[in-house]
């Protein structure tokens, strides 16, 4: 950890400078790749980050153009300007040109494709201000990121890597986060399918197991996009013990275990921001039945389930996770 920090006295002003400018206001410059990778000024900011925000702090650095393009171009500027707190793991503009080439698209390409832009950027950046001592502490754990999925956290001796990006420079602290400068951009994974989320989850098993024996699988593939409202293998047993039915027993009632089963799935994504705005309301789902939407501070029920996970994207809907199986009157 020790070694960790030390790392940020070696990389000097030139990581700070520059790899705050990924998050600047505007950029006005449209050159080619090879035209903004310049050198960076190596002088030190002459204001103190900590009092500042992240994008506060971005202004002014050439050098990370390119980035300062993007976040402009998804329009993610005003987010990153919100209280936060967030921890933002910044690529230098040449780890920007790399990851062009690699994924074989022209910076022209990248940007005008919205969707992906913002995916590849709010990759970068995760919820709550994580300094570098907890990032050393979470050496192979899996980070969730503001894209929805994750980022494997690896401590190798004095060398921390996100997926396979090494820090460079930890620690930048601004007042709505922290900034840890990294080598190569971030790519997230093509989605999974709901289908596909749920069956490599041992916590799912039994739903899997259900989706399965009702002949479903195939429906929940389609492009969709479907919000689904997963019960645990936990609430599964006890609305089994609830309903005093086997597994069995509910497996073999195809037409009763697809009413249960579609009784959990909406048409549409309904992100947690969405369900949230849906107070004291009702919802009709796939089964022809309607759920009811409660927030009580930052609780949320579907009927008497409670959410107790949110917002697992896939590529053809989002899940969330309940803690109670949802049973249509029957």
């Amino acid at each position: 950890m020790n070694k960790f920090r030390t790392r940020r006295a070696r990389i000097g002003a030139l990581g700070l400078v520059g790899a705050l400018s990924v998050f600047a206001v505007a950029c006005n410059d449209n050159a080619d790749v090879a035209e903004t990778t310049a050198p960076a000024s190596t002088e030190a900011p002459t204001t103190t980050a900590a009092s500042q925000t992240i994008v506060d702090i971005a202004a002014g650095n050439p050098d990370f153009s390119l980035l300062v393009e993007a976040v402009t171009a998804a329009g993610l500027v005003e987010t990153l300007q919100g209280a936060g707190p967030f921890t933002v793991f910044a690529p230098t503009n040449a780890a920007f040109g790399e990851a062009l080439t690699a994924l074989k698209l022209t910076k022209d390409q990248l940007f005008a494709d919205k969707e992906l832009l913002t995916k590849v950027l709010t990759y970068h950046v995760v919820a709550g201000k994580v300094l570098a001592a907890d990032v050393v502490k979470l050496n192979g754990q899996e980070v969730a990121t503001v894209e929805g999925t994750t980022v494997k956290v690896t401590v190798e001796g004095e060398t921390v890597k996100i997926n396979d990006a090494t820090v460079v420079q930890a620690d930048v602290e601004a007042s709505n986060g922290v900034i840890h400068v990294i080598d190569k951009v971030l790519v997230p994974a093509a989605p999974k399918s709901i289908a596909q989320i749920a069956s490599e989850n041992p916590d799912f098993s039994l739903l899997v197991e259900a989706v399965t024996a009702a002949g479903l699988v195939t429906a929940i593939e389609t492009p969709g996009p479907f919000t689904v409202f997963a019960p645990t293998n936990a609430a599964f047993e006890a609305a089994l013990a609830a309903l005093k039915l086997t597994k069995e027993q509910l497996f073999a009632n195809k037409d009763l275990l697809t009413k249960v089963l579609t009784y959990h799935v909406f048409a549409g994504k309904v992100l947690a921001a969405d369900v949230v705005g849906l107070n004291g309301q009702e919802v009709d789902m796939l089964s022809g039945d309607k759920v009811k939407i409660t927030v009580e501070g930052d609780k949320v029920k579907v009927n008497e389930a409670n959410v107790v996970q949110t917002d697992i994207i896939a590529s053809n809907g989002v899940i969330h996770v309940i803690d109670a199986v949802l049973v249509p009157k029957i």
